[in-house]
């Protein structure tokens, strides 16, 4: 067989349970499948690795180019090390895919065919608002929070100068848990879907959801100031009213009396 074959094959489904043993094993293949599209993703970002850290200043140079001049390095093998981190977070956005391919593989046999037919949107939704996350936090608030700070630390009589570590380990953890926290509608809608909640509820959970969030975003910002928390939490805020509104939407089409063939 093919090693494609091998790779992309997904795992018959069968009505008797299988023994456990063979389920270590299907866990196993996927876990080295993972490693593997991993490895590989990480392996071509650490090669564009001067494209990826000049998509990663461009915030900062996006407010003032003159301040890159202010980053330094104060390890011997900083620019290897840091660039094994980076390749990491970009391998696992490249080869998202694919984990997820492998991961659906693994799981989908066990699914119930309306699991099976709600897996795929699901995740196609979460991979695009975490993409949309992303991409809010680095164009509009990541800027703006760099160009707080750098002013904050002036303000106090301090020159900003940055080590490229903490520079690098700051933008990609605050990119990362905005794409985390705008999963939110995919975990709510899928409550929505399996019945634990409904769009009453969600409206009468209002008020705790909303300290929720911002405990949540509180939590998940790198930084401790107000501003970057209120710019994560009010669009989750938000994310949580639309679910709101998908939750009516999806409760009426599925009132509606099915319509006779033909």
């Amino acid at each position: 067989m093919p090693l494609t074959d091998r790779l992309f094959k997904f795992r018959e489904v069968h009505d008797e349970p299988k023994p456990f043993l063979d389920h270590i094993e299907d866990l196993r293949m996927m876990i080295i499948k993972m490693a593997i599209a991993l490895g590989a993703a990480m392996v071509l970002s650490f090669l564009g690795r001067s494209y990826i850290f000049a998509v990663v200043q461009h915030p900062l140079a996006k407010v003032d180019a003159s301040r890159l001049s202010n980053l330094q390095s104060l390890g011997v093998v900083d620019s290897f090390s840091i660039s094994l981190e980076l390749a990491f977070y970009a391998g696992l956005v490249l080869s998202f895919p694919f984990l997820l391919y492998f991961f659906a593989e693994f799981v989908l046999p066990a699914l119930t065919e309306n699991e099976r037919r709600h897996l795929w949107p699901a995740a196609g939704i979460g991979f695009g608002l975490f993409l949309g996350g992303v991409a809010f936090a680095y164009f509009v608030v990541l800027p703006q929070t760099l160009d707080f700070f750098y002013h904050d630390a002036e303000s106090l009589g301090w020159k900003p100068t940055w080590t490229v570590r903490e520079y690098y380990s700051f933008t990609t953890q605050f990119v990362i848990a905005f794409g985390l926290a705008f999963e939110l509608p995919v975990v709510v809608l899928l409550l929505v879907k399996m019945g634990v909640l409904n769009a009453a509820s969600l409206k009468r959970l209002r008020p705790q959801a909303f300290v929720a969030v911002m405990v949540f975003a509180a939590v998940l910002t790198p930084t401790t100031d107000m501003v970057t928390m209120l710019l994560m939490g009010v669009p989750m805020y938000l994310l949580y009213e639309l679910c709101i509104v998908v939750a009516v939407v999806m409760q009426r089409r599925d009132a509606l009396p099915a319509l006779p063939p033909g």
